[in-house]
């Protein structure tokens, strides 16, 4: 049996652990958001896990754009394989907040990925999507 001297041994097994540890990334994600009441304002589009949904982390990624018509695209790039979310916020007025009426109702436009139809915040797993391997595209409604 052949021998593989230890000093090309070492730096190959370094490079072999060094490319198994990397994480794994995606193609990116494209999010299609339609639906604004208006053009004015930014949207913010934050782009999280399970810990920044629920508040505990800040978002993964995130962007403000501006309001680009009818529909507006905003690209995310070689993300981290894994399960998120999108929640989107129409800033309308430009204060940097969902702006609220008395009650607590948004009066400002909001959307999260897979448009989930309830009269609260969805949960996570509503919300919630896979990234993998391929490019994916979402599309999100401003309610």
């Amino acid at each position: 049996m052949r021998r593989i001297p230890a000093p090309f041994f070492i730096p190959v097994a370094l490079l072999a652990a060094a490319v198994l540890a990397a994480p794994a990334h995606a193609g990116d994600v494209t999010v299609t958001i339609h639906e604004a009441r208006s053009q004015s304002g930014q949207f913010q589009v934050a782009l999280v896990d399970a810990d920044g949904y629920a508040g505990r982390s800040g978002p993964v990624a995130a962007q403000r754009v501006a309001p680009a018509g009818a529909v507006t695209p905003v690209t995310f790039a070689d993300l981290p394989a894994g399960r998120y979310a999108l929640m989107v916020i129409h800033d309308e007025n430009g204060n940097g907040t969902l702006d609220t009426n008395v009650i607590g109702m948004p009066v400002e436009g909001y959307g999260f990925s897979n448009n989930p139809r309830v009269m609260r915040k969805p949960t996570f797993d509503e919300a919630a999507f896979e990234i993998g391997a391929d490019a994916l595209a979402l599309d999100i409604a401003i309610r």
